[in-house]
């Protein structure tokens, strides 16, 4: 079990942590916000977490949301290397970005980059597209699905930001199970599939997602849809009550060749070097 750490990128850095919150710099902009796996104590003075740009306050009543300083913007740029991310201030305390997933995106790119043949990636609860821009910037031709109208939008303002509108991405907009049963049906097939699920979800039209039901059936019908020689498959879960070893199990069950890895993505905080844990993975490559 392995846990893959970011340090930091040059547009963003984990300031501090502690008392169920999370002080973080994207950009030119301090956030702070909730988190409540953080139940240790911060290091920083509460002097720096006041001083914050945007603080999202959670109460018991509707009134949770962002409180913002005067030359907080509602939207701004975020850079990872080649690629350009809008960040916002959601209401749901997240601002589109999640930098950790940006270990999972250099070793893509690796890999595909390595591929002679040309590669079709397939990323299943794309969100805002920080994979499908990884894996497009890499070369490959990638299908990108969500359930959120929203989200999409969001994902192709970050593919124009990025430059990369000449590059072969398909959006699309549907319930992830029901997309890759009709691609079954279509005889259409993959060399790499990124799956990013909630917890819980709707599809856009009232579909049922919970993950420990049906991760497992949607894997079963994804592998009816790699190619003969595959090159990846990514699994990220958050909030869920399993360990990255259920990650780790389920690819075994599919996948007799080639490596798995799995364990926790985390971030170290600048203030006293500690490590946020962020979700679990499991993430199996094959060995040509």
């Amino acid at each position: 079990m392995n846990i893959l750490t970011l340090d930091s990128w040059d547009d963003y850095e984990l300031l501090d942590s502690g008392d169920n919150k999370r002080l973080e710099r994207f950009g030119s902009f301090v956030l702070s916000r909730p988190d409540p796996q953080i139940v240790w104590k911060p290091s920083l003075s509460e002097k720096h977490w006041e001083n914050a740009d945007a603080i999202y306050e959670k109460t018991d009543s509707d009134k949770s949301g962002w409180h913002t300083a005067p030359k907080m913007p509602k939207q701004w740029m975020i850079h990872y290397k080649n690629l350009t991310f809008q960040a916002r201030l959601s209401p749901f305390k997240h601002t589109g970005i999640f930098p950790e997933q940006s270990l999972h995106w250099e070793w893509m790119q690796s890999l595909i980059k390595k591929t002679k043949a040309p590669v079709r990636v397939l990323n299943l609860f794309g969100y805002t597209g920080g994979a499908t821009l990884a894996a497009a910037a890499a070369g490959a031709s990638v299908t990108h699905v969500d359930a959120s109208y929203p989200s999409i939008g969001w994902a192709r303002e970050n593919q124009r930001l990025s430059k990369l509108q000449d590059h072969p991405i398909r959006w699309i907009e549907d319930d992830c199970l029901k997309f890759v049963r009709r691609e079954i049906r279509r005889k259409n097939n993959y060399d790499a599939i990124i799956l990013d699920p909630p917890a819980y979800g709707r599809g856009p039209k009232g579909e049922t997602w919970i993950f420990n039901y049906t991760f497992p059936i949607l894997m079963e019908e994804c592998i009816r849809i790699l190619s003969r020689t595959p090159l990846f498959m990514l699994v990220n879960a958050y909030a869920i009550s399993s360990s990255s070893i259920m990650l780790e199990n389920v690819l075994a069950d599919h996948f007799k060749n080639g490596a798995i890895e799995s364990g926790e993505l985390a971030i170290r905080e600048k203030s006293a070097g500690r490590l946020l844990s962020t979700g679990i993975y499991a993430r199996w490559q094959n060995d040509f």
